[in-house]
This record gives C-alpha cells, structure tokens and sequence, in this order.
C-alpha cells in the first residue's frame, strides 16, 4: 500500500489552563468520595477551575495567541478560525466569533464545531479538507471548555471527572512529507442520552424548572460510556493507522483523550501500543472534553518528546456519540 503524503502540517501549537486548582482532596469536603476512589478509578489527583467572568473565548485567545506566536504568524494571517467547545459562552454568536474579535483575526472565517471531546479531531479534519483545496494558508484550530460551568457538583458520579483548559495550533500547507496522514471519524446519535445535557437549549429553553431539576447539566452512564470508548477509539485507530500505511508498532507515541485513565490504557492495549509510547496528563487536568488533547500535544512538543519523523496517533471520544482518530509524520 502506498503511504499518502501529508498536505497540511501543525507549525505551532499553544495552552492556557486557569490558575485555580480543585484536588481530589477539595471534593472530599463537597462531596460524598474519597481521593482513593477517584484516584484508583480514574488516575485523576486534580484538575483547573475557570475564575469567575472566565469564559471560553478567553481562555481560547489565550491559548490560541501562544500557538500564532510559535508558528511566526500574525492574527490577521489567518484564513479560518475553527472552535471546538461544548460550553459556548453564549448561544448567540458563536464562542469562534467571539474569540476572532479578542485575536484580532478579522480576516478569518470563524465558526464553532460541536462534538464534544472529538471536537478538536474533527477541527483539525475540516482545516486540512480546507487549506488543501487552496483556499487558505493558514488555519487556526482552538479547543476551550468552560466544563465546571455544567458539571453538577452534587454528582459525585461526574463531578469528579472535568477540568476547564484550552488548546490550540496553527496548520499551514505541507510540502516536506510532515503534517497529517490519515483521519478516520464516526459518529452514532442513537447512543446521545449516554452522555448528554438534557435541556438548555431551543426544544426545552432555559426556566426555572430546568434549573431547579439540574436539567441543564452533564448526566452521564458511566458504564455504558466505557465501553463505547474503548471499543470506538480502538476502531479509529486501527482504520486510521490503516489508512496512514501504518501498524501500532510504527507509533512513537499516542496522544489520546484525557478521560480516564483505565480507557487510555485500553485503548492502548487494543492499538497494540505499550504505555511507555503513550503521553497521559490526566491526572493533572481531569477531562477538559476536546481540549484535553491538544493540551496534551502542546505539552509534549515543551518537553522535547516528538522529534521530526516521529508517527503520532491521536484518538478521541465524546458525547454524540462521537469518535475519531488521526496520525501525522511529525
């Protein structure tokens, strides 16, 4: 099989993550768990909190500021702005709108993209289809969640599990054999009320009732939602390595959704590739949804782990439900 050649490469990258921290410890005293239980089942130790009047586009235009700066891009350069959030801080306009104008990146065609912790996946797919057709150079892709904003803090079920945070990275045009080799994303709408927010937007508006009854926060099964995410991120793994002329054992390292740690490590075991060539910074963050990943990405670039050549596989896995994979030649 003939490996494709890359169009599109990731030339910078960039986070924000709130100062506020909340440890396992914190939640002992809101309520009913324990640091054992959180840490034995999910690896989780803390995650960051947004400070009040904190919102998504904020955090976005931070992280979104420190990728253009690394990649020697201006805000006016690019061509299209893509938001991957699930806690937009308004319903109208769009959270990308909103960031646009805080980057200054009025050149832009901006726009939110909605699918949960597979967002910024499905971001960077839609990026590449539209710098490789010639109609951009630049294209910047953001994640940021707010996810304390609908996490029911009475749930000791889900409260546990989120973080807020952002990630970002700038993608111009390939022409050295770097950038993405292959995407695979899916999607099955008839699983939503796994992982869903009941109410809030227009077919049951926000009232009084739908506050009173935590209508418009995060319910989640647990369970049923393991097994979903395991099963799907080893599937898009093993089409997209497919379709990038790769197996596991090719893969310097994988950067999976920080969701929980017994899924990464499943994932993992199923995509034949051992935890050592696996980043997890779960246990720092929590599941910040689709910005866990580039968070992730950014972090490991800081710390000299991929070196030019290096296979990288990332997988992800949300509410829709929603699932995805991609492998890029760094």
């Amino acid at each position: 099989m003939k490996k494709p050649q890359p169009a599109v490469e990731i030339v910078g990258t960039g986070r924000y993550v709130p100062e506020k921290t909340l440890t396992n410890h914190d939640l002992e005293a809101m309520v009913e768990t324990s640091d054992q239980w959180i840490r034995e089942r999910t690896g989780i130790h803390e995650r960051h909190i947004a400070a009040e009047g904190e919102g998504a586009a904020h955090m976005a235009a931070k992280a979104a500021a420190c990728a253009m700066e690394r990649a020697g891009v201006e805000a006016g350069e690019g061509d299209v702005l893509i938001l991957s959030t699930a806690t937009p801080d308004r319903l109208l306009p769009s959270t990308a709108c909103d960031t646009q104008a805080l980057l200054g990146a009025d050149h832009a065609l901006a726009f939110d993209l909605g699918a949960a912790c597979s967002g910024w996946l499905y971001g960077l797919t839609v990026a590449e289809s539209y710098l490789a057709s010639g109609k951009g150079e630049v294209a910047l892709v953001i994640a940021s969640e707010k996810m304390s904003a609908i996490v029911d803090w009475t749930d000791r079920t889900t409260c546990v599990l989120f973080g807020d945070g952002a990630g970002a990275a700038v993608l111009r045009p390939s022409s050295d054999g770097r950038g993405i080799l292959s995407s695979h994303h899916r999607s099955d709408g008839s699983l939503a009320e796994l992982l869903y927010r009941p109410a809030g937007g227009a077919m049951l508006p926000m009232d009084q009732g739908v506050l009173d009854r935590g209508e418009h926060l995060v319910r989640m099964a647990g369970r049923e939602v393991f097994r979903s995410a395991v099963r799907n991120m080893a599937d898009a793994a093993e089409h997209a390595l497919r379709e990038a002329g790769i197996t596991g054992a090719d893969v310097d390292l994988m950067i999976p959704h920080q969701a929980n740690v017994r899924i990464i490590e499943a994932t993992a075991r199923y995509a034949g590739i051992p935890m050592d060539r696996v980043y997890a910074n779960v246990d720092r963050y929590g599941n910040m949804s689709s910005a866990s990943i580039p968070v992730a990405l950014d972090e490991v670039l800081e710390k000299g782990i991929l070196e030019p050549g290096m296979h990288v596989l990332m997988v992800a896995f949300g509410a829709g439900l929603t699932w995805g994979a991609m492998t890029f030649r760094w």
